[in-house]
C-alpha cells in the first residue's frame, strides 16, 4: 500500500488537510459517524467532544476493517454549525492530533442543515487504503 501526500506549491498551503492523496491498495469505505456510544445513543455535547467521539467512532471502524489512521486518503465532515466549528477549530485540531497524529488526509468541511441523529452536530465519512493481502 503506498500513500502520498500532494501539496502543490501553486496552492495556498494546506493546515490541517492535504490537498490531494494518491494511494494503491485495497479500498475501505468508511460510513458516515457521528457521536454515538455502542448502545446507539447519541452522546450529548459541544462540538468539540462530538468530533472527537464521530472521529473516535470512525476510527474503530477502520481499525475493524484491518486499518490504522495513516491509511486514510480523504474524510468529508458534515457540520451543522460551520461558524460554531470554525470557532473551535483549534480544540478540533488538538482532538485530531490525539486520536491521528500529525496525519492529513484529503479533507473537506460540508455545511448541513441536519444530521440523521437530530441532536448530532458533526458526521465523518471516509475512505482508507490498506496494503493489498
Amino acid at each position: 500500500m503506498t500513500v502520498e501526500r500532494i501539496n502543490p506549491p501553486e496552492l495556498a498551503p494546506p493546515v490541517g488537510y492535504s490537498h490531494a492523496t494518491v494511494a494503491s491498495g485495497r479500498f475501505v469505505f468508511l460510513a458516515g459517524q457521528t457521536a454515538l456510544d455502542a448502545a446507539g445513543k447519541l452522546v450529548a455535547g459541544t462540538v468539540v467532544e462530538q468530533f472527537e467521539r464521530a472521529l473516535g467512532n470512525l476510527l474503530a471502524a477502520l481499525a475493524a476493517a484491518g486499518g490504522t489512521p495513516r491509511d486514510l486518503a480523504s474524510l468529508t465532515i458534515y457540520s451543522t454549525d460551520i461558524p460554531e466549528y470554525r470557532k473551535h477549530a483549534k480544540e478540533i485540531g488538538a482532538a485530531w492530533r490525539r486520536l491521528v497524529g500529525e496525519t492529513y488526509p484529503a479533507m473537506a468541511l460540508v455545511g448541513v442543515d441536519r444530521l440523521w441523529d437530530v441532536d448530532a452536530v458533526v458526521e465523518i465519512q471516509g475512505f482508507a487504503v490498506l496494503s493489498d493481502g
